[in-house]
C-alpha cells in the first residue's frame, strides 16, 4: 500500500465533517494562527495532544518528542518555545507527561533499547536525582507512575529557567507554566500543582509540587 488511500479517506471525511460545522473554518484558519498554547508532550501514539483537551487545529501549538523532555541544548524544542512565546504570543505553556511512557519505564528499568537510551538518559538523570523519594514508593507500578509524574515536574523546572521563558516574565509578558499528567487508562488529565507564573516562584511551586507527591 504505497499510497495509504485509508488515511486519504480518513482525511476527507474529517475535514469534510468541520466544513459541514463551519464552512468557512479552513480558510479562515489558513490566514491566521492564534494558539494561547503551547504543549510540550510525548511522542506516543496514545496521547494526542489536540483530541484529549478538546481542541480545534490553530488553538494548540504542540511539540512532541519521547518521555516530553525539556532539554537545555535541544535547539528543536528551544526553536517551537522561542517562536511560541516570541511569535504566537502563547500564554500557556503545558507540559504534559503521562503514565506508562515506554520512556519512561525504560529509564527506571535500566533497559537498552538502542539509540534512545542517549535522548532517555535525561530521564536517569531524573531517577538518579530522586531516587530515595521513588525508594519510598511501593511496588513496581507506584515507583514508575511516580518517575512519570517527577519526569513532568522537573521539566516544568527546565522550561522556567530556559532564557526564553525568564526574557518574557522580565518584559512583562503574561506566561504560565503548567505541569499536567495524563492517564492511558481513564483518558484524564490530573494538574500536578505546578504552575509558575513568574520567576520568583518557580523554586516554591517546585518545592510544593514534590512535596505534594510524598
Amino acid at each position: 500500500m504505497r499510497t495509504l488511500s485509508h488515511l486519504f479517506e480518513n482525511n476527507r471525511l474529517w475535514a469534510g465533517e468541520i466544513r459541514q460545522q463551519d464552512p468557512d473554518f479552513f480558510l479562515e484558519l489558513s490566514r491566521q494562527q492564534l494558539p494561547s498554547y503551547l504543549w510540550i508532550g510525548c511522542s506516543d501514539s496514545r496521547v494526542p495532544a489536540n483530541q484529549i483537551v478538546g481542541l480545534l487545529p490553530g488553538e494548540l501549538f504542540v511539540h512532541r518528542n519521547l518521555a516530553n523532555l525539556v532539554v537545555h541544548t535541544d535547539l528543536n524544542c528551544l526553536s517551537v518555545m522561542h517562536f511560541a512565546v516570541e511569535i504566537l504570543k502563547v500564554r500557556h505553556i503545558i507540559v504534559c507527561g503521562h503514565y506508562g511512557c515506554s520512556g519512561v519505564q525504560a529509564a527506571l528499568r535500566h533497559d537498552r533499547l538502542g539509540l534512545s537510551d542517549n535522548w532517555l538518559r535525561h530521564v536517569e538523570d531524573v531517577r538518579h536525582k530522586h531516587e530515595k523519594r521513588l525508594a519510598s514508593v511501593a511496588g513496581d507500578t507506584g515507583a514508575f507512575d511516580r518517575l512519570c509524574e517527577l519526569n513532568v515536574i522537573e521539566q516544568v523546572a527546565n522550561v522556567c529557567q530556559t532564557t526564553i521563558a525568564r526574557d518574557a516574565w522580565e518584559r512583562g509578558q503574561e506566561l504560565a507554566v503548567h505541569g499536567w499528567i495524563y492517564g492511558l487508562q481513564d483518558g484524564l488529565l490530573r494538574d500536578l500543582n505546578v504552575t509558575a507564573t513568574d520567576p520568583h516562584e518557580t523554586v516554591a511551586v517546585y518545592h510544593s509540587a514534590l512535596s505534594a507527591l510524598a
